[in-house]
């Protein structure tokens, strides 16, 4: 079949408001009918993919007998004298053809469907199911009916929409682009996968506040709120984690939580203010175990999307995610990239100058903040397998314990994926004394302006002098996780992305 003429674009201001008081006055004319424009309920017995699945291989100008009343979005159509097409589209994207003409609907029927549907109407018909003299499957339409009239026309369906008009206006991304669809299937594969794995694990999922009164695990800018009904300032939460450890101390041994999280810190093409995030606990676990549990759950995730830990990305770039992934020392690695010997004794002034000799600005500078910056710097580009980054400075981990034979360095790590960081791992600090200490010294900085330092938050303290086992966590970016299997930017594997 061919289609008509398509809808102008969004450019097309005029055009629109003219199209809008065009349908408006339809809405008008079908309500003032008595057939409605939004019915409550339609006879539909089936769905545009069922209909596929059963009838897709009719060859041309064959028949079934069968019967069907179905729905769809009309996003193409073609009205002739005698025989009308259509194309349905169902909301994962499958279409159907809709064939309605004189002889099965009768002369009124079809000027009213010439007169009444629009691009972008949701459509409700019955018919047999059949094949087209040119091997389409179709609907011989008998009966049908307005289930949603459309009061803007769609977008121009053989034009790409705007980045902008993409994110801004996600509804027709997902009804024009099937990369779009796609995206939000794997990410429901992706998390179903991850509780399942947790699942197999013997994990506990539960749910942590996300308004607290104190925020903290992790080092972040907190968005601030007031509670009238308290009186009292709150923050979104930058993290679970130390809501997680208090259930741990409770005797949830091994759990986790899927959530929102919030920090009020720039916006890139890996970085959103408000992120999904995972994070789990196992008592009398350690880093490394944390480490093969997040291979686990990443390659898991993978399989459950792409059938494979060998995944496509949208740009057709093949990414292995599979076998044992690579783990590199931080102090190894970035004394081998930068040729100087640095160590968790080397001194300030001398990361000071070596970050100085390669134009990097270290705000707020500690041992461990030039460190990082300088490892960012020397090795981070050239990372391109997945890879454990192991055993981070101290005074950047307030909340990992100390590593149990390298002095100066704490058991964290950081997965990188595709470049950027993914996940992150710990042997958790369970000793309550040396944990208020780190926060005493998390309080220091802040008072020296560091926003994103930790409070002393004496309701965890308390827990932890109840007595926290041996344990091992990891948290890691759901929206990062889809990009690591994708190949897609944050915006796009967020499904409503925050925007300006």
């Amino acid at each position: 079949m061919s289609d008509e003429t398509p809808e102008p674009d969004e450019s097309g201001a005029e055009d629109i408001a003219e199209q809008k008081a065009v349908r408006l006055a339809k809405r008008e004319r079908l309500i003032a009918a008595g057939a409605g424009a939004y019915p409550v309920s339609l006879p539909i017995t089936t769905t545009i993919p069922a209909v596929r699945a059963e009838f897709g291989e009719l060859v041309a100008d064959d028949t079934t007998g069968v019967t069907v009343g179905l729905a769809g979005r009309v996003v193409f159509f073609r009205n002739t004298g005698k025989l009308c097409f259509a194309t349905l589209q169902s909301g994962d994207g499958q279409r159907i053809q809709a064939m309605v003409s004189l002889a099965e609907v009768g002369e009124e029927s079809l000027e009213r469907w010439k007169e009444d549907v629009d691009l972008g109407d949701h459509v409700f018909v019955s018919g047999e199911v059949i094949s087209s003299r040119r091997g389409e499957l179709s609907i011989l339409v008998t009966e049908w009916q307005i289930a949603s009239k459309a009061i803007l026309p769609l977008p121009n369906l053989y034009s790409e929409l705007s980045d902008e008009t993409r994110v801004r206006q996600r509804y027709l991304d997902l009804i024009t682009r099937e990369q779009a669809r796609a995206t939000v299937r794997a990410r429901a594969a992706a998390v179903a996968s991850l509780r399942a794995t947790f699942a197999d694990h013997g994990y506990l999922e539960v749910e942590t506040p996300m308004l607290q009164t104190i925020h903290g695990g992790a080092t972040a800018r907190p968005f601030i709120t007031h509670s009238n009904a308290f009186d009292t300032e709150l923050f979104l939460r930058i993290a679970p984690e130390l809501f997680l450890k208090r259930a741990v101390v409770g005797g949830i041994e091994r759990v986790f939580e899927i959530n929102r999280n919030f920090r009020n810190e720039g916006a890139d093409s890996t970085h959103s203010p408000e992120f999904a995030m995972l994070e789990a606990y196992q008592a009398y676990g350690d880093y490394e175990q944390m480490a093969e549990l997040t291979q686990e759950l990443v390659q898991d995730a993978a399989l459950a999307v792409s059938g494979s830990h060998t995944v496509i990305w949208a740009d057709g770039t093949e990414y292995d995610l599979g076998g044992r992934w690579d783990r590199l020392s931080m102090y190894e690695s970035l004394s081998a990239a930068s040729g100087v010997a640095i160590t968790p004794q080397t001194a300030l002034p001398e990361l000071k100058a070596l970050a100085d000799a390669n134009g990097l600005e270290v705000a707020l500078a500690t041992h461990g903040k030039y460190v990082e910056e300088l490892w960012e710097h020397f090795v981070k580009k050239d990372l391109v397998r997945p890879t454990f980054v192991m055993d981070f400075p101290v005074d950047t981990s307030p909340l990992v314990r100390d590593h149990r034979s390298i002095a100066g360095v704490v058991e964290k790590w950081d997965l990188y994926v595709r470049g950027f960081e993914l996940a992150t791992g710990y042997s958790e600090l369970v000793d309550p004394v040396i944990q208020r200490a780190r926060f005493v010294e998390q309080a220091a900085q802040a008072a020296r302006g560091d926003d994103e330092a930790m409070r002393l938050d004496e309701e965890f303290l308390r827990a932890l002098e109840h007595g926290m086992p041996p344990t091992g966590g990891m948290g890691m970016g759901i929206d990062r996780l889809l990009m690591a299997i994708t190949g897609l930017g944050i915006r796009e594997t967020i499904l409503f992305p925050l925007v300006k």
